[in-house]
């Protein structure tokens, strides 16, 4: 059973202005069932421009059903527009899961894992990673005794007290 859906007029004009609003506030009820109306998936039905039980219209009836939790960000004025960080991260694991189909080991795929987990780690912290796996290498007695020191967030301080 299709969504029942109602027809609601906007203009380009109009569909700008809520997109604008929508950065800064939470949209009311009303203004939210404009945008959900400006997708002008009705028309894909009331025209019967999608075939029925075709790829399109499974797509479609799929989009309209979930509109709600898609379009959530919509509702929350500091919610991101995108999802760029979070996908630059992933796209970094995956790279690094196909890299590793090329290990000769395990113990060595366990150990490329290791290097990139510490690498991913000391960017996200700002850390320059050549550097701390420089200095990592450096002070490696140090980093023996007392691993929990030498974390890309908190090495620089060791590094002070190493005197170094």
């Amino acid at each position: 059973m299709k969504p029942a859906i109602e027809r609601i007029e906007l203009s380009m004009e109009e569909l700008e202005r809520l997109l604008e609003r929508a950065r800064v506030e939470p949209l009311p009820e009303e203004d939210y069932q404009k945008l959900k109306a400006a997708a002008r998936l009705e028309a894909q039905f009331a025209e019967r421009k999608a075939e029925p039980d075709s790829s399109l219209d499974k797509a479609i009836t799929y989009l309209l059903r979930h509109w709600k939790g898609l379009t959530l960000f919509l509702r929350e004025a500091r919610a991101p527009r995108d999802n760029n960080l979070v996908e630059r991260a992933l796209k970094r694991a995956v790279l690094h899961r196909k890299n590793a189909l090329f290990y000769r080991t395990l113990n060595g795929a366990q150990v490329g894992d290791l290097f990139m987990s510490l690498i991913h780690t000391a960017e996200l912290c700002g850390a320059n990673s050549f550097d701390y796996l420089t200095e990592l290498q450096r002070h490696a007695r140090e980093l023996a005794a007392n691993p929990a020191e030498w974390m890309p967030w908190n090495y620089r301080e060791a590094i002070e007290r190493a005197g170094v």
